[in-house]
């Protein structure tokens, strides 16, 4: 079966439309969009520049993608994004273009959130309604962003992490991290969303007594130290290689870490 395409829309020359693709009504697709077989744009929906969306997607009413940069020096030009397969885009979303703004599979993002240019997003990852991500933002898989919650530009948010509503985040937080308020500090790990995603307890505890070690161990030296020690203490163990790896990345943002005694709120 071909495209099928609503009369009132706009497909420009050159798009390229995979098989049962659905083009609802008033849509508009740029020359060089590519939209994935089995895609539903279901109505209103702008698809600008080079935007290429992944098969079985849901995009819903008044969605933007691939519209250029709101970077002010960026003088409109024209960018590039990527989303992965079978990602649900809910009304009013915006993704921003930019040299490489790049999304992976089974992503969903919830009315009116935001991703700006050059955002990298793994796999499974949602954002709840009105969450915004400033540029160069990355997300590990299968992590979460609450309703509301503001991410500054050029932060890290690691895999199946969890940032609670209405925060704001101007830290790097961890894989399985926990986080919340304004401004954002961790407050734990992400029990609830890590036993969703089939975790058993014995990984969890590994990765509670990583984070007591890091984080809340009054005898344990400087960071450094500490994370070296992590480090040798469980070799071979994955979620602990990803927690070291993420610790000892080169960032442009400082660690969202707990709030110590005698911060103020």
């Amino acid at each position: 079966m071909t495209a099928t395409i609503h009369t009132s829309a706009i497909v420009e020359a050159g798009a390229q439309l995979g098989e049962d693709v659905v083009i609802g009504p008033f849509c508009h697709i740029g020359a060089k969009a590519r939209i994935g077989g089995g895609a539903v744009l279901h109505s209103h929906v702008v698809v600008a520049g080079r935007a290429t969306i992944g098969a079985r997607a849901q995009i819903f009413p008044f969605v933007s993608i691939g519209a250029p940069s709101q970077d002010l020096k960026a003088a409109l030009a024209e960018g590039a994004v990527e989303i992965g397969a079978d990602c649900v885009i809910r009304e009013g979303v915006t993704i921003n273009a930019g040299e490489a703004t790049r999304i992976g599979d089974r992503c969903a993002f919830l009315a009116y959130s935001h991703v700006a240019h050059d955002c990298r997003l793994g796999d499974g990852v949602v954002l709840a309604n009105h969450a915004l991500l400033g540029g160069h933002v990355e997300i590990g898989d299968h992590a979460a962003i609450g309703g509301g919650t503001a991410v500054h530009q050029h932060v890290r948010i690691g895999a199946h992490a969890f940032v609670g509503g209405l925060a704001g985040v101007e830290g790097d937080v961890i894989p399985f991290g926990l986080a919340g308020g304004n401004r954002a500090r961790l407050a734990g790990l992400n029990l609830v969303g890590l036993q969703r995603r089939g975790f058993s307890a014995a990984r969890i505890a590994v990765l509670k007594s990583a984070y007591r070690s890091l984080f809340i161990a009054a005898d344990g030296g400087v960071f450094d130290d500490r994370l070296a020690r992590l480090a040798a203490a469980h070799a071979g163990d994955a979620d602990i290689a990803l927690l070291v790896d993420f610790l000892r990345r080169p960032s442009q943002r400082p660690l969202c870490a707990p709030r110590r005694r005698g911060d103020s709120a």
